[in-house]
């Protein structure tokens, strides 16, 4: 879905609908009011200066170069080493995978590999693409597929474990095939290959050791990672050593030069100041005061990516956490203005899904979970029946921007539920879920962009107390463990449509997991650049040239 943003909206606040009025980066209601403003005045006046004296620089256009600027700051380039989205983004750019998934209909085409097979049905047999070499001229071979795989199943620095855990084995049957064998039926397989598998050279990584490749490190794909400043900086060049016939065309912009800065504003401040060229993960409600400026072009698309309340149903904070009573979860659900919150804060075409997974992903029925629409009445006589008449106090644990927090704890609020914000980092909040510190989870999901449900429910739904995934179970369901199970065990594809059916009916019944809404990515980039974002949330720059 995509769209070109042409206004943005705030949604007043009231007492039916208690939600903050601006979509701002601070924390308190009032600060938000201020910080709005304060917001609005600088990129205001910006906007007049800069029309006033024609523009700000000109892009890059003259230097074959593409700047990009975003507020992601990756710690670890290798991507085995890191689970941020804008590491995935660099990921594609500078390495390729046996298989590649086109973003147009998300069909698997050859890459390094160049056909595959079923030998039985834990058994893939891939054929490999012969005459290829890595950024540094070493060629590609057998040995490297291996190196991989092994690497990925054996290294504890790997940051999301569940991508390679369906792997038992890769076997070397010669120079230029291998068989991977899946520790079960794993229909997903190629996916998982094509999204978060790239291939890394043996030879160069052994030479340099771990930590000098996790510093620059080295794939095949179609741009050269040159250059990695701490998290500041990093810059690439276009590989022209990169193979024929691969599915990524050679790009033709020759360099990428990617600024890492702290927060959205600064980044909003490099673009609009002619110091970059491209962005994202704009702030919504700045959307169309960018469309205003006459240099740039801002769109709208919706992704994959799923945001969500995750609940203490299995009571890790304590078995009287009201979060453990089915009825408490279930107005929660009515209590808050989803739909709302969507249309009017996230904005950009997101929608609210009944299901806890993405829409086109397969095995994601939305007819089988239940429906909360908004229904605060109804939230305030299941916290009665539940015993809690006068509500009660909880907290929760967040990264996403504070007026989605504060949203929630305003509808939360006016039912008597009293929650505390606490916005951390990423890492911070996975830190304490994983410790079983957490009575609400407010993050999101993005699947790796994998379009099947097992990038998503297993994640959330494995049966033990720290699964090694990114975010602990914390509903310890076992009949929704069994389904997510079976469904991933076999490649009967009704046996497993059924089975994630069931899964999301119990799931969204217990309400261990409340969708959100879906996330929408929001660009801003120069009038001279080709650009085309895709629903997979990965900008590939390879793929954009200057007009």
């Amino acid at each position: 879905m995509r769209r070109v943003v042409t206004g943005g909206a705030t949604l007043a606040g009231s007492q039916a609908r208690p939600v903050p009025i601006s979509v701002t980066p601070y924390e308190s209601a009032e600060g938000m009011r201020m910080g709005a403003t304060g917001w609005r005045a600088r990129v205001l006046l910006a906007s007049v200066a800069l029309t006033a004296a024609g523009g700000p620089a000109q892009a890059q256009k003259s230097a074959d170069t593409l700047r990009v600027v975003w507020w992601d700051q990756i710690v670890n380039v290798n991507p085995y080493h890191n689970q941020l989205r804008a590491g995935l983004v660099v990921a594609h750019q500078a390495f390729d995978g046996l298989v590649y998934r086109d973003p147009t209909d998300f069909a698997l085409k050859p890459a390094l590999a160049t056909s595959w097979k079923y030998l039985d049905p834990t058994t893939i047999r891939f054929e490999l693409r012969r005459g290829v070499v890595f950024h540094d001229d070493s060629p590609f071979t057998a040995d490297d597929v291996i190196y991989t795989i092994n690497t990925a199943l054996t290294d504890k620095e790997v940051s999301v474990i569940s991508n390679y855990s369906w792997i038992a084995s890769v076997d070397k049957i010669d120079d230029f095939t291998v068989d991977i064998h899946t520790k079960k039926i794993f229909p997903a397989a190629l996916q998982f290959l094509a999204m978060v598998t790239p291939i890394i050279p043996k030879a160069y990584r052994e030479r340099v050791g771990s930590d000098a490749y996790d510093k620059l490190p080295v794939g095949a794909g179609p741009y050269k990672i040159t250059k990695v400043d701490g998290v500041n900086q990093i810059e690439m060049e276009r590989f022209e050593g990169y193979y024929k016939d691969a599915p990524k065309p050679r790009p033709a912009i020759s360099k990428l030069v990617i600024h890492e800065v702290v927060d959205a504003t600064t980044a909003q401040n490099e673009i609009v100041g002619g110091r970059a060229d491209w962005t994202w993960n704009i702030l919504p409600d700045n959307m169309s005061r960018l469309a205003a400026l006459p240099f740039l072009k801002t769109e709208a698309a919706e992704t994959m990516r799923v945001n969500f309340l995750n609940m203490d149903a299995a009571g890790r904070t304590g078995a009287e956490n009201p979060l453990t009573k089915q009825k408490v979860r279930q107005a929660i659900a009515y209590a808050i203005d989803r739909q709302s919150i969507a249309r009017n804060l996230m904005q950009g075409g997101s929608r609210v899904p009944d299901a806890p997974c993405f829409f086109t992903q397969l095995g994601c029925d939305s007819d089988a979970a239940a429906k909360y629409p908004y229904d605060p009445a109804k939230a305030k006589a299941l916290l009665a029946e539940a015993g809690y008449p006068n509500g009660f106090e909880t907290e929760i644990v967040s990264f996403l921007l504070p007026v989605f927090e504060g949203a929630t704890q305003n509808y939360l609020k006016a039912v008597g539920i009293t929650a505390k914000i606490s916005h951390l980092q990423v890492q911070s909040v996975l830190q304490r879920s994983s410790a079983g510190t957490t009575p609400i989870d407010f993050t999101n999901w993005g699947s790796y962009s994998i379009n099947d449900v097992s990038a998503f429910l297993p994640n959330f739904f494995s049966g033990s107390q720290d699964s090694g995934f990114s975010t602990s179970d914390l509903a310890h369901d076992p009949e929704v463990t069994a389904l997510i199970k079976a469904a991933g065990a076999t490649t009967d594809l009704d046996e497993r449509k059924k089975n994630y059916s069931a899964a999301i009916r119990r799931i969204t019944d217990q309400v261990y997991m409340l969708p959100m809404f879906t996330g929408v990515a929001f660009y801003a980039y120069r009038k001279e650049l080709s650009f085309q974002p895709w629903a997979d949330e990965v900008p590939r720059y390879y793929l954009s040239h200057w007009n």
